[in-house]
């Protein structure tokens, strides 16, 4: 499969810098059949009007952040509405001390918001654009050539507008969701450029006061620490009912949930989880899909881990016929393993094509080579973690290209393989 100039350059340059591409992982997925089979039944889930919530726990170097962008990938493709954001100091779900971290994760959330057109983010005002252009297409189809014109039909694509989110008044703040998207349309309407940034601003969970939501709006609530996540809800209604097929939310690094020091913060996120586990599980939910990604020691740490809520454990942990040499996805937590040398070896030689192309040269890395450079990297070590090894390899090819006198065998021979220790965030991670 020919890959584009573009998603080549895209792919090298993340590797390099020792994170996952955010496009174009197709082109060099290897292994985990499994695990993407499972994902991809829950995104038909959400598809058919469902909702999910998984776990997907990986130690760093598994795969967890590449698995958890190629589901990412396959979702925009289904023409599904797509938001991602890592957990950091910053960021929770839920903040303490007026600290408003829940509310920057949802802040996150909406600046990654991606659709298949836009699958680097930023995408809430073009959605919206592109909803509102639909309905004047459609409204002016259905009049006919020579028909209703003018005011008569504005109203008619009022009145549309009005059904669209005429049931989604009756969630959970929905009537001021409904309102501002009303403002949003009538912006539009008149070319008012102020008032379309203040709703996406306000839509964007940007306001910090009422009071200047009310000054700048006239609404009397804002998006809050508190109630963010009763907005992805009612945004997977909004987005299925505007011609979208659901909303995955992805949420990685739970461990920046681990890490909080005070256990109040902590068992505040976890009731967070719990909750948007609950609401998803009982059907309270449609069209939404939450993948949750974390080490296992986040999730199944007695003390300090997901496993130490007693109500997300009694949940969340396998049941007695459960046993480690025996594989079950069908659970809440998706458990992966790190790539076997043998596909470490065909993700080589992806790589090695790409990189081939990209630059416009005779590829002279064989297999040979490669089986040689892994028996090297691993050192006789079952587990491999691809970041330092794929960064690694990454240099050899560059020094390859650059110095096209030089053998490959040569060029490894005065290269030093390094296992950093402390640099824990893998490429696959």
């Amino acid at each position: 499969m020919k890959v584009p100039k573009r998603i080549e350059t895209i792919i090298m340059n993340a590797l390099q810098g020792g994170v996952v591409p955010r496009t174009g992982l197709g082109y060099i997925a290897v292994g985990r059949e499994q695990e993407i089979t499972t994902l991809l039944k829950d995104v038909e889930i959400v598809e058919n009007g469902g909702a999910t919530f998984r776990f997907v726990s990986g130690t760093y170097g598994s795969g967890k952040t590449f698995l958890l962008q190629t589901i990412k990938e396959y979702a925009l493709s289904k023409g599904m509405v797509v938001a991602d954001t890592d957990l950091s100091p910053n960021r929770s779900l839920i903040g303490s001390n007026n600290k408003k971290k829940g509310l920057a994760t949802y802040r996150e959330l909406m600046c990654n918001l991606s659709i298949k057109t836009s699958p680097m983010g930023g995408a809430l005002g073009k959605i919206l654009d592109l909803w509102l252009n639909e309905i004047w297409v459609n409204v002016a189809k259905n009049i006919g050539q020579g028909g209703i014109q003018g005011n008569a039909l504005e109203e008619m694509v009022a009145n549309t507008i009005y059904e669209t989110i005429l049931d989604m008044q009756e969630m959970v703040h929905g009537y001021d969701f409904a309102n501002i998207l009303v403002m949003y349309w009538k912006a539009s309407r008149v070319n008012d450029a102020e008032i379309k940034a203040k709703t996406l601003r306000w839509l964007r969970g940007e306001y910090n006061t009422k009071t200047e939501a009310k000054h700048d709006l006239g609404v009397s609530n804002i998006i809050n620490d508190d109630d963010w996540y009763e907005y992805i809800k009612l945004m997977s209604n909004f987005f299925v009912k505007i011609g979208y097929k659901g909303f995955i939310v992805v949420i990685d690094e739970l461990i920046n949930i681990y890490k909080c020091t005070s256990s109040i913060t902590r068992n505040n996120n976890y009731e967070k989880i719990l909750a948007m586990y609950n609401d998803t599980m009982q059907g309270k939910a449609r069209y939404l899909g939450i993948i949750m990604g974390g080490t296992p020691q986040s999730i199944e740490n007695l003390d300090r881990g997901l496993f130490s809520y007693e109500a997300l454990k009694s949940r969340l942990e396998s049941g007695r016929y459960g046993a480690n040499n025996m594989i079950n996805l069908m659970t809440p937590i998706i458990r992966i393993i790190p790539l076997s040398k043998e596909e470490i070896i065909v993700l080589l030689e992806k790589l090695a094509e790409i990189h081939a192309d990209l630059y416009d040269y005779e590829l002279k890395v064989k297999s040979e080579d490669i089986v040689d450079f892994i028996g090297e990297a691993v050192k006789e070590k079952e587990d491999i973690t691809p970041r330092s090894i794929i960064r690694d390899f990454i240099e050899i090819l560059n020094l390859s290209y650059q110095n096209y006198n030089f053998s490959i065998r040569e060029i490894m021979d005065t290269f030093k393989y390094s296992n950093d220790k402390e640099d824990i965030e893998d490429i696959e991670e």
